[in-house]
């Protein structure tokens, strides 16, 4: 294959998977700041797979979890939603308020793409395995995001019937079939850049 076509059918893949290059958020953040940050929600414990869908092309463009165990974390692999009062370490955010867990969904809801949300509930040892995959699994490269979840994913007792994808819609029709799972969309009118949302909750959150 040319070097043209390489190039090209990169680009195209990109586009089909979704996922580009996550933010610059500068270093991780300090074990002591995720330490402070650790939020404990009182719901029993969970799995919950967030994918972004494209409103005009209908392809899936992120794939990210929230797990609910001993803490509550998103597990965001390429992702591009940082906040500066939530400490993010190997692409794993901590300190997910029931605030932030409804902001990061609805920065991700705009007019240009919808957010498809599954829960499903798990004993606290998977939880808690979830957590660890999580926090050991370190930063993702740019469109990765859903191999790098589903390969998480298909580790945990309950998953096992997960493939690995490389596809956000993918992903999310398989956890689909999976017993016990509770599904939710979210439509907003937003504007498309993220940013302007993420300005308006800083101001909220930090108001000085």
């Amino acid at each position: 294959m040319s070097l043209f076509l390489r190039v090209f059918a990169g680009l195209a893949l990109l586009g089909l998977i979704g996922c580009g290059a996550s933010v610059d958020s500068g270093p991780d953040s300090s074990p002591e700041a995720v330490a402070r940050a650790a939020y404990q929600h009182d719901g029993p414990p969970a799995i919950t797979l967030y994918t972004m869908i494209n409103n005009r092309s209908k392809a899936g463009a992120h794939s990210s979890l929230m797990i609910n165990g001993s803490q509550r974390v998103i597990f965001d692999p390429a992702g591009t939603v940082r906040l500066s009062a939530v400490p993010e370490r190997g692409d794993v955010l901590y300190g997910v308020t029931p605030s932030v867990a409804d902001f990061y969904a609805r920065a991700h809801a705009r007019e240009t793409y919808h957010v498809v949300i599954q829960r499903i509930e798990v004993s606290p040892a998977v939880a808690e395995q979830a957590l660890s995959l999580a926090m050991s699994n370190g930063r993702v490269g740019s469109a990765r995001c859903t191999v790098s979840t589903s390969g998480l994913l298909r580790q945990l007792p309950g998953f096992e019937s997960i493939r690995s994808t490389w596809f956000p819609k993918n992903l999310m029709n398989q956890v689909e079939d999976l017993p016990g799972v509770t599904t939710t969309r979210l439509s907003e009118n937003d504007d498309d850049d993220k940013s302007v949302a993420i300005a308006k909750f800083e101001m909220v959150i930090d108001p000085d």
